[in-house]
């Protein structure tokens, strides 16, 4: 968090974002949390419900009516119902959702649901994907190279062409390890684009099949080393009205500066696929800006673009949201 110079105004930034929330100070904190909240069954329901209707940007793309649900499951919510059921009702509630970034967490079990017909990337997922790559699409190629947690490896191709992958279980957490993660990738990074390949690169492919998402803010550290230009990447925003879906934050927008040193500037293909989530995806949309020729190959993505709200229940039940990204 840094605070301006009046002290009364600030902006909160994630380490693994690259948007921030812009804070103002109030004269005193309002009534309503001075109130103690009450912790039984439908007052938890209720913020859960809330909660959602609130932060939630995709009812009206999805089809669905929360209005309707809260019709559906409060009555089945009264003084006598267990946590098991609790979880039970908040599961069910947000399962119509398909949402890759909607979650019921109470303790150690969480349930979440996919869109029906996603495969979820995962260490044996990405193992398998990996050897077969290696066995049938880099047969021949010299000095085959791992970064990382060991996704798909990158190697020097007689053609002219550099592939790189990107692992499963490449999320991100904060502090000191985001750090570690991008000294990895400036590793990674040197070697792929270093000044003596950069010179003979004809083109670069880069592989997101498999990939879980983890931090928007590498992404935009990949793209910095493809292109000469500054450019727009995307800009994010955030719900802006509780009562109001369609109103919304100023976008904030997410430039690409170029890196120091090396950087290819020559054709990009992005493959994608059904197992490209989150982070995966913003990468993508960060490059098709790109001033360099740049296409994206493959099947439309699971997930979607957002920036994580968590909000806890009076009771720690934490149902997750997302705001869109825009």
């Amino acid at each position: 968090m840094r605070a301006q110079e009046d002290r009364d105004h600030a902006f909160l930034r994630a380490d693994a974002s690259v948007g921030s929330r812009n804070l103002r100070r109030i004269p005193a904190l309002p009534d309503a949390c001075a109130r103690p909240t009450a912790e039984d069954p439908l007052t938890t329901f209720d913020v859960f419900w809330q909660t959602f209707e609130e932060n939630y940007p995709f009812f009206a793309s999805k089809g669905i009516d929360w209005h309707k649900v809260r019709d559906q499951y409060r009555p089945q919510v009264h003084a006598g119902t267990t946590r098991d059921e609790l979880y039970a009702v908040f599961s069910e509630m947000v399962e119509p959702l398909y949402d890759a970034h909607v979650a019921v967490q109470d303790g150690n079990r969480i349930f979440a649901q996919v869109r029906p017909g996603t495969v979820v990337p995962t260490g044996e997922l990405d193992t398998k994907v990996k050897k077969f790559i290696v066995e049938r699409d880099l047969k021949g190629a010299r000095n085959l190279q791992e970064f990382a947690t060991g996704g798909s490896p990158t190697p020097t191709s007689p053609a002219g062409k550099a592939i790189c992958g990107s692992p499963a279980s490449a999320g991100t957490r904060r502090g000191d390890f985001l750090h570690a993660q991008l000294a990895e990738l400036d590793r990674a990074l040197d070697t792929v684009l270093g000044q003596e390949r950069t010179q003979r690169l004809k083109s670069l492919i880069i592989d997101l099949r498999i990939n879980g998402g983890g931090s928007d803010a590498l992404g935009i550290h990949i793209a910095q080393r493809l292109t000469n230009t500054p450019y727009l990447a995307y800009s994010k925003r955030a719900r802006n009205d509780p009562a109001d879906p369609t109103r919304h934050t100023r976008p904030q927008p997410v430039y690409i500066t170029p890196a120091q040193g090396p950087r290819h500037t020559g054709p990009v293909a992005v493959l994608t696929g059904g197992s490209t989530f989150s982070a995966g995806e913003t990468f993508t949309q960060a490059l098709m800006g790109r001033p360099g020729k740049t296409v994206r190959i493959g099947s439309p993505h699971k997930a979607s673009s957002r920036t994580s709200c968590r909000a806890s229940s009076p009771t720690a039940w934490l149902p997750g949201c997302r705001t869109r990204n825009s």
